[in-house]
């Protein structure tokens, strides 16, 4: 039982005690039609009070979770209440007092909002006959009983069906509290998932743009160097391992993969003096010094990263370059002059490769374009949009332990 409805009963039980001594107190005051009828109307409230305390308690409050009385049991407490009541005015006409427990009590113990309805009107009609019959039936006794019991019964209806839609209220606004508990702790579970798989899709992206990349320039090497076996080609392996494990520790201690390098800049000629050294490709860098966010400068690394691991596997390139302007926008451009794409776009959705690099310029609000160039070969362009005031550029080589 809950603790609305264990307070809402000791209210009824104070209400319902009051009135039992109220109405004991009312038939001293009152003369006697017949020897003992003063202990016959008291035997009648404390009949009703027991009506109440060991039959209908059970039913009484308007709380979620009080349950409705079986009609057989619902029509044995309103028959028994209707019927102590009109014995009362029978005897005595200021027994309607009882009406105060009795009509709240014919609501309560009601299977449906028409049993309530139908049984209230009822009721007041046996109390006019009981009033009429008390008064000898006479034209004044009918319309003062008419009148009293009619006023009563209308009063119980408005009240009646006015508690009923709030306790309706009520119940439907706990069930509406009870689905919204339920909806956010389904958001929540969902957020958390979303959260989840975002963080799972930049591990992703980290390793295939660092590590992967490194690994397939170590297969490339490895394979150079089993025709070979020269020297020089060993110390590009160990170079490239070196930078594997570097990218690495930077994931593990969830900071920007970026090689050991002062600046952007610097990053960009560490990885294009790194492509021309394992593949001979020749590539030109130009780029700006200007200060960019460490989220802005991490996604241009990747996207240089990713489209000079293109230009080494696909391009068949002798030489390409990568300009970086900065004004209102950055803006990474890299040209090869190798093949081109042969029809391929960025929709197609063919590696992961393109596709986690447009991820990863979306999520700094930027655009990525991927097309064949003028002059032949393939152009890569990355805007990103940079805010009126950039903050100092970091030191790419603090980010890597």
């Amino acid at each position: 039982m809950s603790r609305g409805i264990r307070r809402e009963r000791l209210g009824w039980d104070i209400a319902a005690s009051a009135l039992l001594m109220a109405v004991s107190a009312l038939t001293f005051a009152l003369p006697e039609r017949f020897p003992g009828a003063r202990w016959v109307l008291i035997g009648i409230a404390v009949a009703v009070f027991l009506v109440y305390a060991l039959g209908a308690r059970p039913y009484v409050g308007i709380n979620e979770g009080v349950q409705d009385p079986s009609p057989m049991t619902s029509a044995l407490l309103q028959v028994s209440l209707v019927a102590l009541l009109a014995l009362g005015v029978l005897l005595e006409p200021n027994m309607l007092i009882l009406q105060t427990l009795v009509l709240p009590l014919l609501w309560m113990t009601s299977c449906t909002t028409r049993q309530s309805i139908l049984v209230t009107i009822g009721n007041g009609i046996v109390l006019t006959l009981a009033y009429s019959a008390w008064g000898g039936f006479r034209t004044d006794a009918i319309v003062a009983g008419a009148l009293t019991c009619g006023l009563s019964t209308a009063f119980s209806l408005a009240l009646g069906l006015w508690i009923t839609r709030i306790a309706e209220w009520g119940v439907q606004r706990q069930r509406l509290l009870a689905e919204l508990t339920a909806a956010q702790a389904g958001l929540e579970t969902a957020s958390r998932e979303a959260g989840a798989m975002a963080e799972r899709a930049r591990l992703a992206r980290d390793v295939h743009d660092t590590i992967a990349q490194s690994l397939t320039s170590i297969v490339m090497l490895a394979e150079r160097a089993r025709v070979d076996g020269s020297p020089a080609a060993l110390g590009l392996i160990e170079d490239a391992a070196r930078d594997a494990l570097l990218e690495a520790r930077a994931l593990v201690a969830e900071t920007s993969p970026a090689p050991a390098a002062d600046s952007l800049s610097e990053a960009l000629r560490r990885l294009a003096e790194r492509l021309t050294r394992e593949t001979g490709v020749r590539v030109t860098v130009r780029a700006s010094d200007a200060a960019l966010s460490r989220d802005v400068q991490v996604v241009l690394l990747r996207c240089a990263q990713e489209g000079l691991a293109n230009v080494r596997k696909h391009s068949g390139a002798a030489s390409a370059t990568i300009d970086l302007t900065v004004d209102d926008q950055a803006r990474l451009r890299l040209r090869d002059d190798g093949r081109g794409l042969g029809g391929v776009s960025i929709d197609d959705d063919l590696g992961f490769g393109l596709a986690g690099m447009r991820d990863r310029v979306a999520l700094v609000g930027g655009t990525l374009a991927v097309a064949d160039g003028a002059d032949g070969g393939t152009a890569l362009t990355v805007d990103v949009p940079l805010a009126p005031v950039a903050p100092a550029a970091p030191a790419l080589s603090q980010e890597v332990s």
